[in-house]
């Protein structure tokens, strides 16, 4: 064995005790340390190391070269894109999927997919979905809307007497997926599965919403020749919305499509009495998206896909291998994903979900939403601001109230970024903002803290313009 690795394997214990301590301190200061960093460039580029330094040397050396450039993206006032954090339990168990250090995509060492099988139910349980849905983990919404789109594209084979994952795509023909607000990774499923971004159809949404027109929708099928794959949103990226679930499925009484609903992080909807109904039939879907590393909050990179076609995803995925086993009634997770290695991602789900059950993972999601209204009301009230759409769960989608340009708003989220981090967006054509609550730690605290910041910061460039 290497020198260096011996005498690391030797002091395991105390190296493991120093990473833990550096990642208290990191923990610890997360409230208090810009939420970005004043950009700083990379650190000279350094050579591949010939001979090893040991890891409490390269532990050093990322707390000097990196750590300081790292955002606190883990933290409460980072709100932008949809990031949650990881709570207490989600990192123990984020720790010890590394040191266990599992593949369980295989039945011969199987215990890892009874885990996962076990989480998923829970899951399963929490989002409302009935025991016809099963699920496996995958990376993340893009890879969770993929998995469901390809199910869905063998499905159109089905119907048209051919086998996509056999014939491959051009068999199909022209195919149809028709949407009203679509997330982005949509169109790049549609591009890897070998459909075509092209072949996803904008559908009308409701006035000042965007919400799908069922009206409009059904008229879209009416005028699809063949069958067609329909992706319903449960939960907009800039305002929340939600297309009407149950009616987008009673159009299955008259037209022939699969339903796939992008619920990425709207479905966690269903976890508050308050919030629930917006998540009504979302178990009419045929395969959903649930993005973990987001409400959940368990560290990147965490997601579930649901089916009620596990028999079409096994079709797809299939994996033949003298070392793998049987595809069976029901196959090992290699033959349901694109991974053939896949990390034991649902132990830091277990870890949270068992430690904190459905009440304490509620008691976040209720508080974000209550954080992000909050937000909205302080925004509304300031001349500074314009609210763009009402505050329906997490988001707040903003712009300035006078000219609202992408340079002024770049310079706004720019001055502002040490206390609070937001992303760009447009929304109905106008450049804007949009802040997403989704982290356990956020409480009002960090609301007045982020909307003093950003006034500041709007004033600052305000003048700076003038």
């Amino acid at each position: 064995m290497d020198r260096t690795l011996a005498a690391d394997l030797a002091r395991l214990p105390d190296l493991l005790d120093a990473a833990r301590r550096t990642a208290a301190e990191t923990l610890a200061a997360l409230g208090e340390r810009p939420v970005v960093p004043p950009p700083a460039g990379p650190p000279a580029p350094e050579p591949l190391p010939e001979r090893g330094t040991g890891a409490e040397a390269a532990l050093a050396a990322f707390a000097d070269r990196w750590a300081p450039r790292l955002s606190g993206s883990a933290g409460p006032r980072y709100l932008g894109f949809v990031r949650g954090g990881a709570t207490p339990a989600a990192l123990a168990g984020d720790w010890l999927t590394a040191a266990h250090d599992q593949n369980s995509n295989s039945a011969l060492d199987g215990a890892g997919q009874d885990l996962e099988r076990e989480t998923v139910g829970w899951l399963r349980e929490l989002f409302a979905l009935g025991p016809a849905h099963s699920g496996t983990f995958v990376s993340g919404a893009t890879m969770s809307n993929t998995t469901g789109l390809a199910i869905a594209r063998e499905w159109l084979g089905e119907r048209l007497g051919v086998s996509p994952a056999e014939d491959g795509a051009a068999a199909l023909g022209p195919v149809r997926v028709l949407s009203g607000a679509p997330h982005s990774s949509i169109a790049k499923a549609l591009s890897v599965l070998g459909l075509g971004r092209a072949r996803l159809v904008p559908v009308p949404t409701l006035p000042g919403r965007e919400a799908v027109d069922p009206a409009a929708l059904d008229r879209a099928l009416a005028d699809t020749p063949g069958p067609a794959v329909v992706v319903a949103n449960a939960g907009t990226v800039n305002t929340v919305d939600f297309d009407d679930l149950r009616a987008v499925a009673a159009l299955k009484d008259r037209h022939d499509f699969w339903l796939h609903t992008d619920a990425a992080f709207g479905a966690f909807a269903a976890l508050s009495p308050r919030h629930a109904h917006l998540t009504d039939g979302l178990d009419a879907s045929d395969s959903v998206c649930v993005d973990l590393h987001k409400w959940l909050n368990v560290p990147y990179d965490s997601a579930v896909q649901f089916t009620r076609r596990p028999d079409l995803q096994a079709r797809v995925f299939q994996n033949a291998a003298a070392y793998l086993g049987p595809l069976g009634d029901t196959p090992d997770l290699v033959h349901l994903t694109p991974e053939n290695s896949h990390r034991l991602r649902a132990l830091a789900a277990w870890f949270t979900l068992r430690a904190y059950g459905r009440e304490g993972h509620r008691e976040i999601v209720e508080r974000d939403v209550d954080c992000a209204r909050a937000l909205g009301a302080a925004l509304d009230r300031d001349p500074a601001f314009r609210l763009l759409a009402p505050v329906r769960l997490n988001v707040v989608c903003f712009t300035l109230a006078e000219d609202p340009s992408p340079a002024r708003l770049t310079a706004l989220r720019e001055a502002a970024a040490a206390e609070v981090f937001v992303t760009p967006t447009v929304y109905a054509g106008t450049p804007a903002l949009r802040a997403a609550f989704s982290n356990w730690r956020t409480t009002e605290a960090d609301v007045h803290r982020a909307a003093r910041a950003l006034r500041a910061a709007a004033l600052r460039t305000a003048k700076g313009s003038a």
